[in-house]
């Protein structure tokens, strides 16, 4: 049976998700926070085994518009619930609603819900309460501008717990958004990467995972491991064909950071996600980095100096940066930060600044790009 999906990922980033989507043979479309495609059982477990930037996969049941909750109700039962959801199915229903006739969320989930139990107990003939005590099946009702979207989950728990972060520090990076910046400077495995503020790892341990081509949820489990019209096959396949297209090809990551507790956490990392030999981690100041090698990229999520206190000793670290960083004309840079004077204390324009959103800290992604030479220059 084929589905109408759609993949939800953080604001800024549907660009990223979607060439993801085309890349693995689906024609998307595009909203905010959303790419639609279209696939049966088998797309739904290779889309969450191999999706990098976004958040979950979900089943749209249906969509329609509702101002009152009599339409809502009518509308939710007309769905063909017994097409999703056996007899003994656990549904619980989230909600939202967003500048729609039907604002109050509490009611849009309790209604809902009824309508889909009043649907379940006719079609399985039950007149007492449903017991609920099977399989997980997460729903959301979703409302904007009163257009009803009503989902199925198949992730579960998001797809940025990839599963190897064993530990993290004061502000890390989700995994996904740090695979997104990792896909938005095009980063090619035969270029070298640096990661100057690494904290726990995470950017250069989804760069190293991108450059080896590996699933990054062939570790985890998924919400539709326990549909039962969803064969465990299909997950099989999925995961056997993933490790098929694993690329053993040597890699120049190198994630540095001030702090040396912060480089053991991120071998820690690394070592879980399969690729510590894949990164050169070292404790290593801003201002002390060096590099021969050409045609490379950074990416840096330095901290962002919120609190008043730490906004000076932020702009010192982006001035070292500047100092640093300008003059590798070949090198691409990329900084992640919520600091809107960052380029002053830089000390040079942004080629394109990005707006992102590093959950809910909106911020802007300052893209210096650099111009490659030819022959590229070896390691020494």
């Amino acid at each position: 049976m084929t589905y109408q999906l759609y993949a939800t990922m953080a604001s800024g980033i549907e660009s990223i998700t979607a060439k993801e989507l085309q890349h693995l043979g689906y024609e998307t479309r595009s909203d905010n926070g959303r790419v639609y495609f279209e696939g049966d059982g088998a797309d739904i477990a290779k889309a969450n085994l191999w999706l990098r930037s976004a958040d979950r996969v979900k089943i749209v049941i249906g969509q329609f518009e509702a101002k009152t909750f009599d339409d809502l109700f009518e509308q939710v039962k007309a769905l063909p619930w017994d097409e999703f959801l056996p007899l003994d199915a656990a549904f619980p229903v989230a909600g939202r609603s967003v500048r729609s006739t039907l604002h109050s969320e509490p009611d849009v989930q309790a209604i809902t819900k009824k309508a889909i139990v009043d649907k379940l107990s006719t079609v399985y003939h039950r007149r007492t309460r449903l017991a609920e005590t099977g399989a997980t099946y997460p729903l959301e009702v979703s409302i904007l501008k009163d257009v009803v979207t009503i989902s199925l989950d198949t992730t579960g728990p998001s797809l940025f717990k990839r599963g190897y972060r064993l530990e993290k520090g004061d502000a890390p990076l989700k995994e996904n958004f740090a695979a997104a910046l990792v896909l938005l400077s095009r980063w090619q495995a035969d270029m070298p990467f640096v990661d100057p503020t690494t904290g726990s790892g995470t950017i250069a341990i989804e760069a190293a995972l991108i450059g080896h081509n590996i699933a990054p949820g062939m570790h985890r489990q998924f919400a539709f491991e326990a549909f039962d019209w969803i064969a465990a096959s299909v997950l099989e396949t999925a995961k056997a064909e993933a490790k098929a297209a694993v690329k053993v090809t040597p890699l120049e990551i190198f994630g540095y950071d001030i702090d040396q507790n912060m480089i053991d956490i991120a071998k820690l990392n690394a070592n879980e996600a399969g690729v510590l030999h894949d990164i050169q981690f070292k404790q290593l100041a801003v201002k002390d980095f060096k590099t021969d090698l050409t045609n490379g990229v950074i990416i840096a999520n330095p901290p962002y100096g919120k609190r008043l206190s730490d906004q000076t000793q932020a702009r010192a670290l982006y001035k070292e940066m500047g100092n640093t960083y300008r003059p590798l004309k070949t090198w691409s840079k990329y900084i992640l930060t919520s600091d809107l004077q960052f380029q002053e204390s830089f000390g040079q324009r942004a080629t394109k600044r990005r707006k992102l959103y590093n959950g809910r800290i909106q911020t802007d992604l300052f893209q210096y790009w650099g111009r490659p030479v030819w022959p590229r220059a070896e390691k020494k």
